[in-house]
């Protein structure tokens, strides 16, 4: 991923981008070509140097059967937010700006290792959804449902690993533009609605 040193994420960026509630896009090369599948994930740093990220696929898709060559790579993707060009003052000083896109993303780099192991595949949706139902009032868990009903399930996926072997990862938050700019940006965004992504442009301003 091309990433100027402006744009280079921290490792508080990271560890937000892999801890954060959400999915990424899992990309293997195979013997038939490139496979993808969009997937909810949590990360668990105890597993070796880096790290790992846990998902599961349904048994029926071909992605888990279907033998990776070499690195897999799963795209985590943040916020992010149209930048309109009016915003900038500088737009009133010299009129030489343009539109742009900010956002945040982690391409995380590993060896995929599949778990057809019914406790396994267990343990990572009991841990998937405990983070994913962390925020709510009254958290919906596993043991919510029958348990004839979760063993059905359970044996429709498969649990996938993601052993991280290296992270490239990149915050575009405006931290190219003068210090009105930003300013114009986080107002910008803050009146379309977007309160995360005025709040991460707001972090990542230049100090």
């Amino acid at each position: 991923m091309y990433t100027p040193a402006h744009f280079d994420a921290g490792p508080d960026a990271v560890q937000e981008l892999l801890t954060r509630p959400g999915a990424a896009n899992l990309v293997t090369m195979t013997s038939q070509g490139l496979l993808a599948t969009l997937l909810p994930f949590v990360y668990d740093p105890s597993v070796g140097e880096r790290g790992a990220l846990h998902t599961h696929v349904a048994r029926n898709n071909p992605q888990w059967s279907e033998p990776a060559i070499g690195e897999s790579l799963m795209i985590i993707q943040g916020t992010d937010a149209y930048i309109s060009p009016s915003w900038y003052a500088s737009k009133a000083e010299h009129g030489r700006v343009v539109p742009t896109w900010n956002y945040s993303t982690a391409h995380v780099y590993g060896t995929l290792v599949i778990h057809d192991d019914p406790a396994w595949i267990e343990g990572q949706v009991r841990r998937l959804t405990n983070v994913n139902e962390a925020d709510f009032e009254h958290p919906w868990s596993v043991d919510d449902a029958p348990e004839r009903y979760i063993s059905g399930q359970l044996r429709a996926i498969v649990g996938l690993e993601l052993v991280i072997t290296r992270i490239e990862a990149k915050t575009k938050l405006s931290q190219n533009r003068s210090a009105a700019d930003v300013d114009g940006v986080v107002a910008g965004v803050s009146a379309r609605g977007q309160a995360v992504s005025a709040s991460n442009i707001e972090r990542a301003r230049p100090q």
